[in-house]
C-alpha cells in the first residue's frame, strides 16, 4: 500500500526503524499506520531475509485489515524468500476467502515443522472434516455434472430431458465446486459448439448463462473464455429477437466485464483501479467491440437496446474504466445520436432495427457519460461531438436530415439539457423546427410537436424554446391529421400545469364535451390495429390525462375492447408506452389519493383545473371486475420485471387497490400477484415499496398465510409487512399489519423464530392506543410462544417483564389478559424469566390482581404465571410463597361460586407443587444433615451413600408424599439414625392442602 512517500525521504530512515515503527502501530491496533510503515520498509533495498520479515509483518497488517488476498500475496512473497512463519497467516487467509484445501495444506506443512503446535492441530483438524466433506460433495456434483453433460448436449435426446439437464447445469454453475466442474469438463466448447445447431431458444439461453455463471469472479476462468470463445461469440448470441436470449447475453458479458475489474452485482460497486490497469487493453477491447456494434445494421433492435445499456451500466465506473473519454475518443456520442435520429420513416437500404426504448436508452446513456464528464476540456469535446453530428446533417438540403436534426434534439432534451440548449439556440435553429411546422408534412409536423413536448417535460430549463412553440402546438391541435392533433392535445395537457405559461394558451382542449370527444379519438386509435404504433402510443398518453375526468373513465371502462387493448400495449418492450398505460390504470382505480410522484401531482392539479366536478360512480366496483376481465392482474404481473422505478410504484399503486377489494384478492394470489409484490416492495421507490407492502397486507388479511404467500414467499413477506409498524402510519394500517403478523406467527415455530429475528418487538412495543396495544401483545404472546423466542426475547431486554407486569394491571381488560398470557409463556420458557419477574416493584400487586380479577381467562393466566414461578428455582418459590399470594389460591382452591371449574383445579394443582416444593426441600435438608453426620463421624462409605441419595433427589423432579416412608428406605440403605430433633423439626411440613 503505497501512501505516497518519496524514496528519499524513506531513505533518510532505515528500513529496520521503519519495521520497529511499524509494530509499535501494530501492537496498538493502529494497522493501516502499521501497512504504511511495512510498505516503505518495502521500497528500500535491504536484502531479501529481511524483506521476507517485512513482507510477513505487512500480510499480518493485512490480515487486521480483512484484505485477506492482499495477505496471501504478501505471504507468498514472504515465502518465496524461506520466511515459513508466514505459513500460518496465509492459512488463516485461506481460511477467510475459503479456500479450504489450501489453507488445509498448509496447516499440515506447519506440523510437519513443529508437530507440538497444539493451536494447529486444532484448526488442521477442523478443516479436514470441512475438506473431507467437500471432496465427498465434490465428487457427488462431479458425477451429476457428467450426467447433465451428457443429456443436454445428446440432440437426439428428449426435449424435456435436456432442457431440466440444461437447467440443471445452470443451477450447479452457480456453485463454486460445480462451475469448476463444468469448466474442467470442456462445458464451454461444448456449449459453443451446441449453440450452433440448436434451435430451442429455452436451451440457448440457459447454455449463455452458464458461460456467464463461469466467468463470474474467477479471472482465470474468464480469460479462457474469452480465448476460446470470445466476446464476438457473446456478441452473436446476444444478436436475436427473443428477450431472454438477449439478457442472457448481456448478463454474460457484464459478468467477463466484473471479472476483469472486481465489480460485483450490486448498483454501487466499484471496480479495483489495480486490477483495471492490469487488464486495460481487455476492457478496452470490450468497449469498442460494443461501439462498434452500436451503429451494426445486421443486429436486431433488442440487441441494440442492451449493448447501450451496457455501456451505460458501466459509465460511473470513471476512474477505473476511463470510458467517458474512451467513448468521445472512438466517436461513441456520433454513434449514439445517429441512432436515436434512426426513423421507421427514411427507410434507406440497409437500416438499423431499434426499439419503441432505443431514444430513452440514448437519452438516459448520454446523461450519465455527461454527468461523468468534470473538466471543462472534455465537456467541451463532448459538446463538440454533437455538433459535428448536426452540423453534418445541416449542409444537406434534403428534408430528411432536418427531421433527423430534430428528432436528436428531442433525444437530447431527455439527456444533457446544457448540451441541448447549445444547440437550440444556435442561431437559425430555433426558426427552422417551428418553420418544419409550417409546412403540410405531417411528418415534420409530428417530429416539431414532440420536440415541443419534450422540451415542456423540462420546462424551467427550456422554458424560452418553449414559450415560442405555444403557438406552434394551438395551431397544431387544429390539424386534421388525428396523429398530429393528439401530439399537440398532450403538449397542451402538459403546458397547462405551469400558471405562468396559460395566458399564452388561447385554445382549451377541454371546453364543453371536447374531452369527452378526444378520449373517444384515443379509444378509438387503441382498438385500431391498422393504426400504426406510434400513434396507439401517443393516444395512450392522451388517456392518461383524460382519464383525469370521472365521466372519461366511466366510459372508458365499459369500453372493454379499449382496455384489452390497452393492456396489450404492456407487452410492447416500450418504457414510455409503459409509464402512460400505467398512469392511466391508476387513473381508472383512483389508486392516487396520497401524491408523491411528481408526476402524479401534475395530474391531479391538471384535473382539479379543467375537471372540477368530480363524479363519485355509483358502483365503483365494476371498475375493477371490469378491469380484472381483461386479465390486469397477469399484466400486472409481467410489469414488474421493468426496470423503472416510477413504473413500479404505479404497478404497486394499482395492486394495492386491487387487493383492497376482498373477492379480488384470490385472482391476485392465483395469477402470481404475491410474488411480484414481493418484488415490488423490496425494491423501488420508497412511496412504491409502501404500496406494494400494503397490498401484501390486504392478502394476508382474508386468505391463509400457507396460500396466499406460498412457498419460501411467506418467509420473506416478513420484512416488507413489518415496514408498516410506523407511528406516521394510519391505525389501520398498523393495526392489519400486526393481525397478518399474528396469522404468520401462527404458521410453525420456524415463522416465529424468524419475525422475532427480523426485530419486531422493537416496533411494537411502543403503542399507546388500546387497540393497536392489545394486537401487539397479541403477538407478543403468539411469538413467545416458541421458547427460543421467549428465551431471547427477555435476554435482549431486561425492561420487558417490567413493561408486561405493568400491562397486568391495565384497565382494558383485552389488554390484561394478552399481558398475562405472554407472561405466562415466559415463565414457562426459562426460570431467568421467573427471576426477573421480582425486578418489577410492583410484580405482587400485579399477581394478585390477576388472581382475584373478575375476568376467569385473566385469573387462569395468573395462576399458570404462580405455578411456573413455583416450579422455577427454590429461591423464586420461596419468595413467592412468603407472600399472600397461597393464601389467595386456598381461596380460589375452596370457592364453590367460582364458575370456572378449571380454575380450582389450577390453583389446586399450584397448592400441590408448593406443598411439593417444601416437601422437597425438608428431604433436601435431611439428607444434607446426614452427609454431615456421616463426615463428622469419618463414616465415608455411608457419606458416599447419602452423596449419591443427594445426588438423586436434587435431580429428580417427583418427592414421595410420605417422606417418613422415604426417610426409612434411607435408613435401611445408609445405615443412618437420624437424630430426634431432625425429625422433629424438618418433618413439620405445613399443608396447603
Amino acid at each position: 500500500m503505497d501512501d505516497g512517500t518519496s524514496i528519499d525521504k524513506i531513505n533518510s530512515t532505515t528500513a529496520q526503524e521503519l519495521k520497529e515503527k511499524g509494530n509499535k502501530a501494530f501492537n496498538k491496533g493502529n494497522w493501516s499506520e502499521a501497512l504504511n510503515h511495512y510498505t516503505n520498509a518495502l521500497k528500500l533495498k535491504e536484502d531479501n531475509a529481511e524483506k521476507g520479515v517485512y513482507y510477513k509483518n505487512r500480510a499480518a497488517a493485512y490480515l487486521k485489515l480483512r484484505d485477506y488476498e492482499k495477505v496471501v500475496e504478501d505471504c507468498d512473497s514472504a515465502l518465496k524468500i524461506c520466511c515459513n512463519k508466514a505459513l500460518y497467516r496465509r492459512c488463516q487467509a485461506l481460511e477467510a476467502v475459503e479456500r479450504l484445501e489450501e489453507a488445509y495444506r498448509d496447516a499440515e506443512i506447519i506440523i510437519l515443522s513443529d508437530p507440538n503446535n497444539k493451536v494447529i492441530q486444532l484448526i488442521a483438524t477442523r478443516l479436514l472434516g470441512i475438506v473431507q466433506e467437500r471432496r465427498k460433495k465434490s465428487l457427488y456434483i462431479s458425477e451429476k455434472v457428467s450426467q447433465m453433460l451428457d443429456v443436454a448436449f445428446n440432440v437426439s435426446a428428449d426435449k424435456e430431458n435436456r432442457e431440466t439437464a440444461m437447467h440443471n447445469l445452470l443451477v450447479l454453475a452457480c456453485k463454486r465446486a460445480g462451475a469448476e466442474d463444468i469448466f474442467k469438463k470442456e462445458g464451454v466448447s461444448k456449449i459453443a459448439q451446441l449453440v450452433v445447431v440448436e434451435r430451442n431458444e429455452e436451451m440457448i439461453c440457459s447454455a449463455i448463462r452458464i458461460v456467464g455463471e463461469l466467468c463470474q469472479n474467477n479471472i482465470s476462468r474468464t480469460e479462457s473464455v474469452v480465448e476460446h470463445v470470445g466476446l464476438l461469440w457473446c456478441l452473436e448470441m446476444m444478436n436475436s429477437t427473443y428477450t431472454e436470449r438477449v439478457n442472457a447475453s448481456q448478463y454474460c458479458l457484464q459478468n467477463i466485464l466484473n471479472s476483469y475489474s472486481r465489480m460485483s452485482k450490486e448498483p454501487d460497486s466499484k471496480p479495483d483501479d489495480a486490477l483495471c490497469e492490469t487488464h486495460k487493453n481487455e476492457i478496452d477491447t470490450i468497449l469498442s467491440c460494443l461501439l462498434n456494434s452500436v451503429t451494426s445494421r445486421t443486429i436486431t433492435g433488442l440487441a441494440r437496446d442492451a449493448i447501450i445499456q451496457l455501456i451505460m451500466r458501466n459509465i460511473h465506473c470513471v476512474t477505473a474504466l476511463n470510458w467517458t473519454e474512451r467513448i468521445v475518443e472512438l466517436r461513441g456520442l456520433q454513434k449514439l445520436i445517429e441512432v436515436a435520429s434512426e426513423m421507421e420513416e427514411y427507410k434507406c437500404e440497409s437500416p438499423m432495427d431499434v426499439t419503441f426504448s432505443t431514444r430513452a436508452i440514448i437519452s438516459v446513456c448520454l446523461a450519465k457519460i455527461y454527468e461523468n464528464v468534470y473538466c471543462d476540456a472534455a465537456k467541451e469535446k463532448f459538446s463538440n461531438a454533437i455538433n459535428e453530428f448536426i452540423n453534418d446533417k445541416l449542409l444537406s438540403p434534403n428534408t430528411e436530415f432536418k427531421v433527423r436534426v430534430v428528432v436528436a434534439i428531442t433525444t437530447l432534451l431527455f439527456g444533457p439539457l446544457d448540451v441541448t440548449n447549445a444547440i437550440i439556440f444556435k442561431e437559425g435553429m430555433i426558426e427552422m423546427i417551428l418553420a418544419m411546422a409550417e409546412t403540410d408534412d405531417v411528418l415534420e409536423q409530428k417530429v416539431v410537436c414532440e420536440c415541443i413536448v419534450a422540451a415542456v417535460t423540462k420546462y424551467n430549463e427550456a422554458n424560452v424554446f418553449i414559450c415560442r412553440g405555444v403557438n406552434i402546438l394551438e395551431k397544431l391541435y387544429q390539424s386534421e391529421n388525428d396523429s398530429v392533433r393528439v401530439r399537440a392535445l398532450v403538449g397542451l395537457c402538459k403546458l397547462n400545469r405551469f400558471k405562468d405559461t396559460r395566458c399564452y394558451v388561447a385554445i382549451d382542449p377541454f371546453a364543453n364535451e371536447a374531452t369527452k370527444t378526444l378520449a373517444k379519438i384515443c379509444r378509438r386509435f387503441l382498438i385500431n390495429p391498422k393504426k400504426e404504433k406510434d400513434m396507439r402510443k401517443w393516444a395512450i398518453k392522451g388517456l392518461s390525462y383524460l382519464t383525469c375526468d370521472d365521466r372519461v373513465k366511466e366510459e372508458f371502462i365499459e369500453d372493454q375492447e379499449a382496455i384489452q387493448a390497452m393492456i396489450e400495449l404492456t407487452k410492447i418492450d416500450d418504457q414510455s408506452i409503459l409509464y402512460d398505460v400505467l398512469t392511466t390504470l391508476v387513473n381508472l382505480c383512483n389508486a392516487y389519493e396520497v401524491q408523491e410522484l411528481p408526476e402524479m401531482i401534475e395530474l391531479t392539479e391538471f384535473a382539479d383545473q379543467y375537471f372540477p366536478e368530480r363524479h363519485v360512480l355509483a358502483d365503483f366496483k365494476k371498475r375493477f371486475c371490469a378491469l380484472l376481465k381483461t386479465g390486469v392482474t397477469s399484466a400486472l404481473v409481467n410489469l414488474t420485471k421493468t426496470d423503472s422505478q416510477n413504473c413500479k410504484e404505479l404497478i404497486a399503486r394499482v395492486f394495492r387497490v386491487i387487493c383492497a377489494e376482498q373477492e379480488s384478492r384470490e385472482i391476485v394470489v392465483e395469477q402470481g400477484g404475491t410474488k411480484a409484490l414481493l418484488s415490488l416492495a423490496l425494491d423501488g421507490t420508497d412511496n412504491g415499496k409502501k404500496e406494494a407492502s400494503r397490498a401484501l397486507v390486504c392478502l394476508g388479511l382474508t386468505i391463509r398465510p400457507e396460500v396466499a404467500f406460498p412457498g419460501q414467499i411467506i418467509m420473506e413477506v416478513v420484512r416488507p409487512i413489518m415496514n408498516l409498524l410506523k407511528p406516521e402510519c394510519s391505525f389501520w394500517e398498523n393495526y392489519s399489519t400486526l393481525l397478518v403478523l399474528c396469522d404468520l406467527a401462527k404458521v410453525n415455530d420456524n415463522m416465529r423464530e424468524h419475525i422475532s429475528k427480523e426485530e419486531v418487538f422493537q416496533k411494537i412495543e411502543a403503542y399507546e392506543n388500546d387497540v393497536l396495544k392489545f394486537g401487539s401483545l397479541t403477538l407478543i404472546t403468539e411469538l413467545l410462544s416458541n421458547r427460543e423466542v421467549a428465551i431471547q426475547y427477555f435476554k435482549q431486554d431486561n425492561s420487558r417483564i417490567k413493561y408486561l407486569m405493568l400491562l397486568c394491571k391495565d384497565e382494558n381488560q383485552n389488554v390484561s389478559r394478552s399481558a398475562a398470557s405472554a407472561l405466562a409463556w415466559l415463565t414457562a420458557a426459562n426460570e431467568e424469566a421467573c427471576k426477573k419477574v421480582f425486578n418489577s416493584n410492583t410484580w405482587l400487586e400485579s399477581l394478585r390482581f390477576l388472581l382475584i380479577n373478575s375476568d376467569c381467562d385473566i385469573r387462569e393466566r395468573g395462576i399458570i404465571i404462580v405455578i411456573n414461578m413455583i416450579r422455577s428455582t427454590t429461591d423464586v418459590a420461596a419468595k413467592l410463597m412468603e407472600t399472600d399470594l397461597m393464601e389467595l389460591l386456598r381461596s380460589l382452591s375452596k370457592d364453590d361460586t367460582v364458575q370456572n371449574k378449571r380454575i380450582k383445579e389450577m390453583a389446586f394443582i399450584a397448592l400441590e407443587d408448593a406443598a411439593e416444593r417444601e416437601r422437597r426441600e425438608a428431604l433436601l435438608n435431611m439428607i444434607r444433615l446426614g452427609c454431615d453426620k456421616a463426615r463428622r463421624s469419618g463414616q465415608l462409605d455411608l457419606l458416599k451413600i447419602m452423596q449419591s441419595e443427594l445426588w438423586i433427589h436434587e435431580h429428580t423432579e417427583y418427592v414421595p408424599k410420605n417422606i417418613n416412608s422415604e426417610f426409612a428406605r434411607l435408613q435401611t440403605r445408609g445405615r443412618l439414625l437420624f437424630e430426634k430433633e431432625t425429625k422433629n423439626n424438618s418433618l413439620c411440613i405445613p399443608c396447603f392442602k
